[in-house]
């Protein structure tokens, strides 16, 4: 049942907004995010790696069911089923997240390391992103959200992104766009079908690292 119920939540996004139709669409799953942008010894970006932690409503809910040795202690082990059950229900959104490459977009392998911890009563999924081949970008961005919005995927607080590895001479800049500006870009939208000019992308947080 819990299996299903964790399905639930990230399969039936896109039905839901569609039915209610895009204008009425807003967030029903709330995840604040960190990031890590991990570079190789070369100054090639190798992957991007994810920390989701869910609201109280979704993490209630998700641990409903779950049988554990010491009552209000969830052990990785236990939460094993549950992290595989999400990140195979991620795989059909592209995990939420884009990035591009001196404009170019780039693919992203199968998440590996992934696992969910419950800390400070929220479950957290840990994940990694490998790119498919290593790239070496003079400019790269990144952006980490639902196109249909059903999950509103906003950056912690507290250094949210993090550069590992990083040549001394990047510089990172995160940029979070003003209502206005959310509203012009939905209206600029098209029905392309492109995740760029979706509704979740006019509310996304930018990243953008500059290696020159």
């Amino acid at each position: 049942m819990i299996r299903r119920g964790c399905v639930y939540f990230f399969t039936i996004a896109a039905g839901i907004v569609l039915q209610a139709g895009m204008a009425h669409a807003h967030p029903h799953v709330w995840v604040k995010v960190a990031a890590e942008i991990l570079y190789e010894a070369d100054g090639s970006i190798k992957g991007i790696r994810h920390a989701w932690a869910f609201d109280d409503m979704f993490t209630t809910y998700a641990l409903q069911g779950i049988h554990t040795k010491i009552e209000g202690v969830y052990s990785r082990e236990e939460l094993a089923p549950l992290a595989q059950t999400n990140i195979k229900s991620l795989k059909g959104f592209d995990y939420f997240t884009f990035a591009d490459a001196d404009g170019k977009e780039q693919r992203l392998a199968a998440p590996i390391d992934y696992y969910f911890e419950y800390k400070n009563e929220a479950l957290v999924l840990h994940f990694t992103l490998p790119f498919e081949v290593p790239i070496k970008p003079r400019q790269f961005s990144l952006e980490i959200f639902d196109p249909d919005y059903f999950i509103q995927l906003s950056l912690q607080e507290e250094e949210p992104i993090r550069l590992v590895g990083a040549p001394a001479a990047c510089t990172m800049t995160v940029y979070s766009p003003t209502d206005d500006e959310s509203t012009e870009k939905l209206k600029r939208q098209n029905s392309s079908g492109d995740a760029s000019n979706s509704f979740g992308a006019a509310f996304a947080d930018q990243i953008k690292v500059d290696c020159p």
